[in-house]
């Protein structure tokens, strides 16, 4: 029987301390210096204890009782390096003759020209190896890089090969160039492509809504008569359609992707980063999907949604994630991205449950706004096959749990050009708080016709995956989202169809590859060197819940059950199992170096739901 608890071997678990009476929250932060994790209860940098729906006294704001929601909103940067102390570019070389105290073009450059003075205020190199300098053969970060000692000369001089050719080019591909940003910041990007299939798409629906309406008007004459005062235009052919925009009963003659029985790893906003799929992909996952991006920023040139269409060699299947809600702005982003980025498909969310997104009409609002939602698809899929590429849509199972509409949306969205449904087996109510609904998953699955369907929600172990493709079969494949966050290698489990148990030492080398990824990403430098350690802590905030199999009194370890406070088999093991953020700091610091003075990571997701 299912009781919401992860049962761990007796020898493992601490005992539980008996409470003491409330004292000052900051006097128990400052004497919570232990890994064990059932000593953060009062650490106001932790995600809180689940008191059910709520937080807070009921007697708080008037009676009003506040809803946990799965996000730290008010939370800030962990650090931010101010501009006059970061070197300009034009001196990363170091010292070079008299090119020592050169200026940069740029008249009103906000960086520090003062060589000599920023290597005095530079920390001291972190101890290793430059990943950037062992791989790509030099490091372009050079005099700024916190790795610089394995890369500059007696002189201070950036070390480079002898048949170097400056190129400024990273290890992973960019796609927003200069000229480009220009471009799309002047609004002077050809978006004709697009506007016309919507226009196109626009006018078709207010045909078939006329005729409809058309159609209810006569009702109760005679058919024939009907048929005869119909306008010409109104008539449309609904068998061997001649038009060729009319792709909705093309979309099978032009897929040439494979989607079934794949791995898909789910495009996941702000841990689902490129480094992060880099090492879902060595564990074995098929299909990856990048960061949720919005078309608005994309067209507007915005350069970090673009950073979210970066794609590695090793991702094979790779496709990027769309989210609006206006159908001439999505059409338009695809557009470019379909022009400008290496991408074998675009996914378009529509069951985002974030209420930002929500507010605006996208996401999975789009679910209640199906006049929009039918031109984006139409649209989007008739501009993606022109360039060889294909649509996607995920999706929930609707907005309110007590009206479920997937069902219904599959043929529409297959009849729309679709080429691969993804359904989440919650609601935007539920978010991820109750289990997913894999038998109404089933039941959508049969409504296809030819369109795979892929089902997601609470995978966590190859037991999970057998029950679920034995339990629904007509369910294509699945998605794995927080599963693959707590345990990357459950794409490895389901492949070699076993349980794995890695050790702390196994893991930690996980980690360690994982640093080196985020530093050729993001870079080696101060600022590179603390968004890597930014993004492995917001991994940590996922990775801490797992249990190791070793542990287990009953395995497999569910994804929704809740361990008591235990001890690891070693003290990496148990550091790694700590929900205290201060230890989460510490393993960072294992690979990246002491954190700068005024460093403050509060995590961006809660574990409400866990």
């Amino acid at each position: 029987m299912e009781d919401g608890i992860c049962h761990i071997k007796p020898e493992y678990l601490i005992p539980r301390n008996v409470e003491k009476p409330a004292e000052n929250v900051e006097t128990a932060v400052e004497k919570d210096d232990t890994v064990n994790n059932n000593e953060n209860k009062n650490d106001p940098t932790e995600p809180p204890e689940k008191k059910g729906r709520f937080e807070g006294n009921a007697g708080e704001g008037h009676g009003k009782r506040k809803k946990n929601r799965g996000q730290n909103k008010s939370r800030g940067l962990p650090f931010k390096e101010e501009d006059t102390l970061r070197l300009c570019k034009s001196l990363l070389d170091g010292n070079v003759g008299e090119n020592a105290t050169k200026k940069c073009s740029n008249a009103n450059c906000r960086f520090s020209h003062d060589l000599d003075k920023f290597l005095q205020l530079k920390p001291k190199d972190i101890d290793g190896k430059c990943y950037i300098y062992t791989t790509k053969g030099y490091c372009s970060f050079g005099v700024t890089c916190r790795f610089a000692g394995a890369h500059l000369d007696g002189n201070n001089r950036n070390i480079y090969p002898e048949d170097f050719k400056h190129d400024n080019s990273m290890l992973v591909s960019t796609w927003l160039n200069p000229d480009l940003q220009h471009t799309l910041r002047k609004k002077k990007y050809n978006f004709s492509q697009s506007n016309k299939f919507v226009s196109k798409f626009e006018r078709l629906l207010r045909e078939e809504k006329n005729e409809q309406a058309d159609i209810t008007a006569q009702n109760g004459k005679e058919k024939d008569s009907t048929v005869e005062k119909s306008s010409p235009e109104a008539i449309k052919p609904s068998g061997a359609v001649t038009d060729e925009d009319m792709i909705k009963l093309r979309s099978a003659e032009r897929k040439r992707i494979v989607f079934r029985d794949k791995l898909y790893l789910s495009p996941l906003t702000t841990v689902g980063n490129l480094p992060f799929r880099r090492i879902c992909k060595e564990y074995g996952v098929d299909i990856t999907c990048g960061e949720m991006a919005c078309a608005i920023p994309i067209i507007n040139g915005a350069t970090q949604e673009w950073a979210l269409t970066k794609r590695h060699s090793s991702e094979d299947l790779f496709g990027v994630q769309l989210c609006g809600h206006n159908s001439k702005l999505v059409t338009s982003a695809a557009q470019i991205i379909a022009e400008k980025a290496d991408v074998d498909f675009i996914d378009l969310n529509t069951g985002c449950p974030i209420d930002l997104i929500f507010n605006q009409g996208g996401g999975s609002a789009l679910l209640r706004r199906q006049n929009v939602l039918q031109v984006m698809v139409q649209s989007c899929s008739r501009v993606l096959a022109d360039y060889g590429k294909e649509f996607t849509v995920k999706t929930r199972i609707g907005i309110y749990t007590n009206k479920l509409i997937a069902h219904e949306m599959v043929p529409k969205f297959e009849e729309w050009g679709a080429s691969l449904i993804t359904i989440h087996g919650r609601t935007k109510e539920q978010r991820y708080t109750k289990r997913a609904d894999w038998e109404y998953l089933q039941q959508c699955a049969t409504q296809a016709k030819s369109v795979p369907v892929f089902g997601n929600g609470d995978i966590f172990c190859y037991d999970d995956y057998e029950t679920i493709r034995e339990k629904c079969p007509n369910v294509a494949g699945v998605m794995v989202g927080r599963g693959a966050l707590i345990k990357p290698w459950v794409f490895q489990e389901i492949k070699e169809r076993k349980t794995l148990d890695p050790s702390s030492a196994e893991r930690f080398e996980m980690l360690k590859r994982y640093v080196n990824y985020g530093l050729e990403h993001w870079g080696s430098d101060m600022k590179g060197v603390e968004t890597t350690r930014r993004f492995l802590l917001e991994w940590q905030s996922f990775l801490y819940r797992y249990v190791p199999y070793g542990l287990l009194e009953r395995p497999p370890q569910r994804i929704n059950e809740r361990p008591e406070a235990y001890r690891g088999r070693d003290d990496l093991e148990t550091l790694m199992a700590s929900p205290n953020c201060n230890d989460w700091v510490k393993l960072s610091e294992m690979l990246l170096g002491p954190v700068p003075e005024g460093f403050n990571f509060v995590p961006k997701h809660k574990a409400n739901a866990y």
